[in-house]
């Protein structure tokens, strides 16, 4: 589908610039021709302007057909960057083109030169130059917005400044008609000035491209975009180069550091939307790393912790607050398959690591293995119905009401009660955690052969 679309695209561009040269040729014979025939310097130099833009027009042409290719091994950003080499070379033939009208209008000025015949139908060229040129630039400003493409935009401010030269030139001949003799001559002086500040503007803007400067407004389109996510993703580093109209952006972002994989892909997704948001039709590569800096004692426990690469989980982690200095315990699990001596290795270095960090005392861990999955079966019988009801009965005693769901599962370590509780408006999450610790507590005590209680708590 991209692809069909990027077709039409490059075709749409073609169709655009195959006009552009047809309409600039056309106005090149007219006005060196009535130019040429009725000795006016300005429409000669409003024809050599014309005659730039029909070699530029052609550079166009090509570079959008090289610029409509896809990406490939040598070229993975594209070919779109010709459109940018183009402007340049039009820029080039605008100064050439400006810096001769520019002497021969002086020379003119200087050895007072008589003014040109003046007849009306150089008054209809100028006419029709007139109503070429902005249908040219509306044309083109169309295809430029529609196609993302800055060589049509290029061709657009260049029929923008062939229409600015043309008024000038009708001013001029208005001026001789008038009796200023030398108002021709400085109508050409002045569409030369008009041809080199337009030559200038388009070598800025293409050159900053060419040489990966990333426009102010982009970027902060593009920071702006990122900080708004929140969520503690914070950016470390963003690259941005234009092609054509499109941005490349390399990102990194730094999330904190106990953030599961799953968390952090969905992260780096987010700042991809972000960006392509903030600048649509961009390509964007995000890079997500663990936050360093701005972490509390916990999480950069949980971070140094997880950095080993046989801590498979790490939990109850408790900071105890002695004054200036804390002491800090933590669970480790490891692959329940791994030796004793090389879990307390990766120990020693997560306590060494946590130990190294300012205002901390002492770090303590705990080494537990990772649980393998348990064969279950759902239970039956006499047992299964009277442990339910001791469940049941313990639960409406302990909260006043019956829990919402009980269900029991048998295991070859005993057996494991799974309980959903109704907990009461506006409890805190600690409030119902002890609830919940109570009650597993008590299950345990008044139900022999337990093996496990997980009970969870809604709202």
């Amino acid at each position: 589908m991209q692809a069909v679309q990027a077709s039409g695209t490059t075709a749409g561009q073609r169709r655009t610039t195959i006009a552009s040269i047809a309409a600039a040729a056309l106005l090149v014979a007219l006005k060196l021709g009535t130019g040429l025939a009725t000795g006016s310097l300005g429409l000669v130099s409003a024809g050599i302007e014309s005659s730039g833009d029909v070699v530029a027009a052609v550079l166009t042409f090509f570079a959008v057909r090289l610029g409509g290719r896809p990406a490939d091994r040598g070229h993975p950003y594209g070919h779109r960057r010709a459109e940018n080499l183009a402007a340049l070379g039009e820029s080039a033939i605008l100064i050439g083109g400006a810096l001769l009208v520019g002497v021969e209008a002086i020379r003119h000025l200087i050895e007072g030169r008589g003014p040109p015949a003046l007849h009306w139908f150089q008054f209809a060229v100028i006419g029709a130059a007139l109503l070429v040129d902005a249908s040219r630039v509306v044309v083109s400003l169309r295809a430029a917005r529609r196609y993302g493409s800055p060589a049509l935009r290029a061709n657009a401010l260049h029929f923008g400044a062939d229409m600015l030269g043309s008024v000038v030139v009708l001013a001029g001949l208005l001026a001789t008609d008038a009796g200023f003799r030398q108002g021709d001559a400085v109508a050409a002086l002045l569409v030369g000035g008009i041809i080199l500040m337009a030559a200038g503007r388009l070598l800025g803007e293409n050159a900053n491209v060419l040489m990966d400067r990333t426009p102010a407004d982009a970027r902060a389109a593009a920071e702006s975009a990122i900080e708004r996510l929140g969520g503690g993703i914070e950016l470390s580093r963003l690259r941005l180069r234009e092609s054509a109209g499109r941005f490349f952006a390399d990102v990194v972002v730094s999330v904190p550091g106990g953030q599961a994989l799953v968390e952090g892909h969905q992260a780096a997704d987010l700042v991809e939307q972000a960006v392509e948001r903030a600048l649509p039709g961009s390509d964007v590569v995000v890079h997500v790393e663990p936050r360093r800096a701005g972490l509390d004692l916990r999480d950069r426990a949980l971070a140094i912790a997880l950095a080993e690469p046989l801590v498979k989980e790490a939990h109850d982690i408790t900071v105890f607050e002695q004054g200036d200095t804390a002491s800090i315990s933590l669970h480790l699990k490891f692959p329940d398959e791994l030796d004793l001596a090389t879990a307390h290795e990766v120990a020693e270095r997560v306590e060494q690591a946590i130990r190294a960090r300012p205002g901390v005392g002492d770090v303590q861990t705990h080494l537990e293995p990772l649980e393998r999955p348990l064969q279950a079966r759902p239970a039956a019988g006499d047992g299964e119905a009277a442990t339910l009801r001791a469940v049941r009965e313990l639960v409406r005693a302990r909260t006043g009401e019956d829990p919402e769901r009980v269900r029991l599962l048998s295991t070859d370590s005993g057996e494991v009660v799974f309980l959903t509780l109704a907990g009461r408006a506006g409890d805190s999450l600690t409030a119902a955690h002890d609830l919940a610790g109570h009650l597993e507590d008590e299950l345990r005590k008044q139900i022999p052969g337990l093996a496990d209680v997980v009970i969870h708590t809604e709202p």
